[in-house]
């Protein structure tokens, strides 16, 4: 798997495996679906993968978002993460991007998100300062 000074390695989970019927009997079918965070070009992977395969299943890819690399205001902190993000599919319709915003990954899309007020209230104020940086820089 690919890896990224800056972005770190590339990460692959098996998520989801299903088919058969019975442990003694060899199943009819069988499923399994991927996800794997890649860190640069997809075109190396999809042609490993599907020479892994060797023609013995069929292969079909769902969704490839590239790896991203966002600019940075000074006076914001910043950190790599190992998830991905909607922002590719505006564009540039809003202008260069950024990406923050307060809670926490481990518990996003799952039954237990939530966010903390205080957490929200102290968003609030990041989002103030960045637009206040921005407007003097442009």
């Amino acid at each position: 798997m690919p890896e990224d000074p800056v972005l770190g390695r590339s990460t692959m989970n098996i998520g989801v495996i299903s088919g058969g019927r019975a442990p003694n009997v060899i199943p009819d079918d069988a499923t399994a679906e991927l996800a794997i965070r890649l860190v640069s070009d997809a075109a190396p992977i999809r042609k490993a993968i599907s020479r892994a395969v060797g023609g013995r299943a069929e292969l079909r890819e769902v969704l490839c978002i590239p790896a991203l690399r966002f600019d940075r205001l000074d006076g914001f902190e910043t950190s790599v993460v190992a998830y991905t993000t909607d922002v590719p599919v505006f564009g540039n319709a809003w202008g260069k991007p950024y990406l923050l915003g307060p809670g926490s990954i481990h518990v996003a899309h799952t039954g237990e998100e939530r966010v903390p007020k205080k957490e929200l209230l102290a968003a609030s104020g990041i989002y103030q300062q960045m637009v206040k940086k921005l407007l003097a820089t442009a």
